[in-house]
């Protein structure tokens, strides 16, 4: 696990500095900032359209096999778009196409990873590898982006996918030493066996479609709970790259500097919140959606605050509880299915969050159109409070019997 820690780190900064140069790649080719969001759009649109595909390949194929072929294809491509810069052979047309494989190939390697990485260790243990993976991600994020500026400012713009290729290089140098956790130490010792209710819907078996998959997620009330407050979420209350832009600069007064600064403090947010995360041994949709709430209860403060000031001391705390909500929500979503189905159900999920994440930014931009930074702010959070309140009212009186969890599951 050690390893496969090291190894994502390494991976995520390399990522990160790809994307983060990807954007001012397309800006020298095009001079336009349409064509910046069509090369984004393009590499998403594989998650939305072949996330159930994905998933479902990596319950049909061996992990390990599958993890290290994804990344390599994934450094080969990034190798790729490096000699094409330094060719001077690459033009938008080829950068849009090496963007839509790289978001094809994305769609196995994401549940790949993710679950191969749980593999590692004890059941119990799942949890806190979750939470671990959560700061690999929060840590490489920051290195990346800061990164990615020295590299193009001494190496070039190609140094960044380079780099990238080879951190994917790493990744699949030590996936084939990675030893799963024995299946002795997967189920709590002592743990007796509970017989699935007579009316329980019957499980697809392993290596079945992606229909299936798309049916079991359906059939889970958990899930299904889950992706609507993670939506919701998602759509309302994490996109502060442009609501607390907009609140720094406008209602607030202060400069594009102040804006970096709340930035970091959101940064230093989720790698507290995953740090906190990491002791967390059973997490419930119940504890995601009553963090969820809180977190949009202190986004509704935030955007009222009266200064600065009031605001970073806001987004400490704001940060801290969102991270932990998005830790115990993969907790649930990757340990809640029996295992052969996860890849499946991850698939699920990679599909709905492509799709709210292209959904959420225009929709997000109309409503501060109408109501502005604050009524954005105040508005996204209610809509989030209020839709945990209703859930909570409501799902105690329509909750049905379900099968008891299988191994490696949470309860609810």
């Amino acid at each position: 696990m050690r390893w496969w820690s090291v190894a994502n780190l390494l991976s995520n900064v390399g990522t990160w500095m790809q994307l983060t140069v990807q954007n001012l790649l397309v800006l020298q080719l095009t001079h336009s900032a349409a064509a910046t969001g069509l090369s984004l759009a393009v590499q998403a649109g594989p998650g939305l359209l072949m996330g159930l595909v994905g998933g479902a390949a990596v319950d049909r194929w061996p992990r390990k096999l599958t993890a290290a072929v994804s990344q390599a294809v994934l450094g080969l491509v990034a190798f790729t778009t490096a000699v094409l810069l330094a060719t001077g052979q690459l033009n938008y047309g080829i950068l849009l196409a090496l963007a839509a494989v790289t978001g094809l190939i994305a769609t196995i390697d994401g549940p790949a990873c993710a679950l191969l990485g749980n593999d590692l260790v004890p059941t119990a243990d799942v949890p806190s590898a979750i939470a671990v993976g959560s700061l690999v991600h929060s840590v490489g994020r920051l290195g990346g982006t800061a990164l990615a500026g020295v590299a193009v400012g001494t190496l070039g713009t190609g140094a960044a996918y380079a780099a990238n290729g080879l951190s994917f290089l790493f990744v699949t140098a030590v996936i084939p030493f990675l030893r799963p956790a024995p299946a002795a130490l997967r189920a709590p010792s002592g743990a007796p066996e509970r017989a699935a209710p007579a009316a329980a819907v019957q499980e697809p078996e392993a290596g079945g479609s992606a229909r299936e998959g798309l049916v079991f997620f359906l059939r889970r009330p958990r899930l299904v709970g889950l992706a609507v407050i993670t939506g919701l979420s998602a759509v309302f209350g994490r996109n502060y790259t442009l609501t607390l832009a907009v609140l720094v600069t406008g209602p607030l007064g202060a400069g594009a500097g102040a804006f970096g600064t709340v930035s970091t403090v959101l940064a230093a947010g989720g790698i507290l919140g995953a740090v906190l995360a990491a002791r967390l041994r059973n997490p419930s949709v119940t504890l995601v959606g009553l963090l969820a709430a809180a977190g949009a209860l202190l986004q509704v403060v935030a955007g009222v605050s009266p200064s600065l000031l009031v605001l970073l001391v806001l987004v400490l705390p704001m940060s801290v509880v969102e991270s932990v909500s998005d830790t115990a929500g993969t907790t649930v979503l990757q340990t809640d299915p029996p295992p052969h189905m996860r890849g499946r159900v991850l698939g699920v999920w990679r599909t709905l969050s492509t799709a709210w994440g292209l959904v959420g930014p225009p929709l997000l931009g109309l409503l501060m159109q109408v109501a502005g930074a604050r009524g954005a702010l105040v508005a996204g959070g209610l809509i989030i409070a209020g839709a945990v309140l209703a859930g909570k009212l409501i799902g105690p009186g329509r909750r049905a019997a379900r099968p008891a969890p299988a191994v490696g599951t949470c309860p609810a």
